[in-house]
């Protein structure tokens, strides 16, 4: 039998045992459901990027990604991410049909959320007034900057997230991004023929934060009510901590690592920008903002995964839970290599076409972003199992060292070879995380195989 024919038979084989299980199916379709509103709305986005950065060109459009980084940054490293220990704590109400428990769940994330986001502006506003150079904020930055913190106070993100989660509204979370990203659009190109400047745009895109985050806490709302859950908001709090043992335990552990995290995600912008200057940050967001699309489609692949982890660990369905993260790993490989040589081929006229000839010095910096996403999205998939698993502990202990090693690397290598260097820094921070967390996994499905599994799987 020839090489090629060997191949074929595994691939074949690996085809036929993937499809033919029918929790796969289904997670597969929502998935689908998910990736296709999902990539509509990102290359409606990206549309709107490239209006933005016509009509600003590469100096105003590095200030306005300078705005956009800042705000992001602040929001990730002070607000509380409740949808994590809601997905996973919640799960388990679900699974046990302890209502009231959910209710108050759902209550505490949102006072959580809430809380957040009124600190994240407070210490956004702050920072811009009395720190602005320690953050990369030139003076002439600062007026835009506080222009679109704005939006912060609003960004009440993870209970809302949560609810679609668990209730599978994975329709109206993907659908409802395409509608606000064609708002967008449309207003971006009002501004481009309008011969609007920067003062405006910054005006556009923190209106539609808004609206966006608004939106989605609102239909949040609506699903809790369809499903029969009434007046979330006036469920006790005391004692929660007593029905939900490990809750904030879990809920600080997690938030700690998505904090650190976050110091390498959403400082990368600023780092250019403070060690190079805002308009190399503009070309590095433009690069950013293109691998962020396919980074959107690996959360939204998790937005899948993670509570059906949640629940297969909960019940010890140790095989089924082993087979779900393998498969989605496979998938976010394959989707991965596709990017990467799409990416390679189509980068130099895409931005020529959309961006303009000013953007074209970007087309490297997206091939190599490509790279470190698709390590990010695998590593995303070991990251939700090692917390469905309730080892929140390792993921913090691969952030911590993945992280140092990023800022190690970006603050040595941008200030010789530019916005480069940040992507390189990201490529050896997502190699580190990977490898720390893979052992960790192995580690603890090979202690719990076979011990009161109830899959069924082998």
């Amino acid at each position: 039998m020839s090489a090629f024919s060997l191949i074929a038979k595994k691939a074949d084989r690996f085809r036929a045992r993937v499809f033919s299980e029918r929790d796969f199916a289904k997670h597969l379709r929502q998935i689908l459901h998910l990736l296709s509103g999902n990539f509509v709305a990102s290359m409606v986005g990206l549309v709107a990027f490239a209006l933005t950065a016509r009509a600003l060109g590469p100096a105003d459009y590095g200030i306005l990604a300078l705005c956009f980084a800042f705000s992001r940054a602040i929001e990730r490293l002070v607000s509380f991410q409740s949808w994590q220990p809601l997905i996973k704590f919640g799960a388990q109400a679900m699974e046990d049909q302890r209502t009231e428990d959910l209710r108050r769940l759902l209550k505490f994330g949102f006072v959580l959320d809430v809380g957040a986001a009124l600190v994240s502006w407070i210490v956004a506003v702050g920072l811009i007034l009395f720190a602005s150079p320690l953050v990369g904020i030139r003076p002439e930055v600062q007026t835009f900057a506080l222009i679109y913190c704005s939006a912060l106070p609003f960004q009440i993100a993870g209970m809302p997230t949560a609810v679609l989660r668990l209730f599978g509204g994975f329709s109206t979370l993907a659908y409802s991004q395409v509608l606000g990203s064609f708002v967008r659009v449309l207003l971006c190109g009002i501004g481009l023929l309008a011969g609007w400047g920067l003062r405006e745009f910054t005006f556009i895109w923190m209106g539609m934060q808004i609206i966006s985050s608004m939106s989605m806490t609102g239909l949040a709302f609506l699903e809790t009510r369809r499903r029969g859950y009434q007046n979330i908001l006036t469920a006790p709090l005391t004692g929660i901590t007593q029905s939900v043992p490990g809750l904030w335990r879990f809920a600080l552990s997690a938030n700690i690592s998505l904090t650190i995290r976050s110091s390498a995600n959403e400082l990368d912008t600023l780092l250019v920008g403070y060690l190079a200057d805002p308009t190399a940050a503009g070309l590095y967001h433009i690069a950013k903002r293109i691998g962020r699309m396919a980074q959107q489609a690996g959360v939204q692949v998790q937005t899948v995964v993670y509570p059906e982890l949640s629940r297969l660990w909960a019940t010890h369905s140790v095989s089924a839970f082993r087979r779900i993260v393998r498969q989605t790993q496979w998938l976010l490989l394959a989707a991965g290599i596709c990017l990467i040589a799409v990416v390679s081929l189509t980068i130099k006229p895409l931005l020529l076409w959309t961006a303009g000839a000013q953007f074209i010095g970007a087309a490297p910096l997206v091939v190599v972003q490509a790279i470190a996403v698709v390590m990010v999205l695998n590593g995303s998939v070991l990251r939700s199992a090692l917390l469905a698993m309730g080892r929140e502990n390792a993921v913090l202990r691969s952030v911590l060292f993945s992280t140092l090693a990023f800022h190690l690397t970006a603050f040595a290598l941008i200030p010789v070879i530019g916005p480069m260097g940040a992507n390189i820094a990201h490529i050896t921070m997502a190699s580190l995380w990977m490898l720390a967390m893979l052992l960790p996994y192995r580690a603890h499905i090979a202690d719990n195989a076979g011990a009161n599994d109830t899959s069924g799987l082998g």
